[in-house]
């Protein structure tokens, strides 16, 4: 694998952007993402500038890994993001331990089947790990089977829990977790 696994910088918000506008436009988005690219895509320079700065390197909350391709693009993203004990989450459930949250994956067609998710998910859990997690989770739609697939096979397992997507319809979300283990 040829990709440069690492954290983003803050400057680099343009690049933030338009992964995630091409994320957007994903023919699964709409199973993938809570967003729409019509919401994104007139969303200000300054919320992209506030998003790359929670998630860049050294941000404390937050953490956007990206894979980088031999001629620069950017191939594919993992967000992770700490969820403390005592709050709740974006579905109003309470979070009982220190947990990553996984969140904002993507990679290109062009780049997939290539283990660049799993590299990223690698980084990802690994600076989840690093700032004390207990473990790691993400929430996948109930009919995204590419997905699922994927994330059994970095060992994530569903835990039960379904969250109702609320958006008029019959849709859930299922929670599947990787525990951590500490060397």
């Amino acid at each position: 694998m040829n990709y440069l696994i690492r954290s983003i910088r803050a400057d680099e918000w343009p690049a933030v952007k338009d992964l995630r506008l091409a994320a957007l436009q994903d023919p699964v988005a709409h199973l993938a993402f809570l967003d729409t690219y019509e919401e994104a895509v007139v969303r200000s320079d300054s919320f992209w500038q506030e998003r790359a700065e929670g998630g860049c390197e050294g941000a404390e909350a937050a953490q956007q890994i990206v894979g980088v391709a031999p001629d620069g693009q950017w191939a594919g993203t993992v967000t992770v993001l700490i969820e403390e004990p005592g709050t709740t989450d974006w579905a109003g459930h309470a979070i009982e331990l220190r947990q990553g949250h996984v969140v904002g994956v993507y990679v290109r067609p062009e780049h997939r089947g290539k283990g660049l998710s799993e590299a990223l998910f690698d980084a990802g859990v690994d600076w989840a790990v690093k700032a004390g997690v207990e473990r790691v989770r993400l929430i996948v739609h109930e009919d995204n089977l590419r997905a699922q697939a994927l994330y059994r096979k970095i060992g994530f397992v569903p835990t039960g829990l379904t969250v109702p997507l609320g958006k008029g319809g019959d849709e859930s979300e299922l929670e599947f977790v990787l525990p951590v283990h500490r060397d």
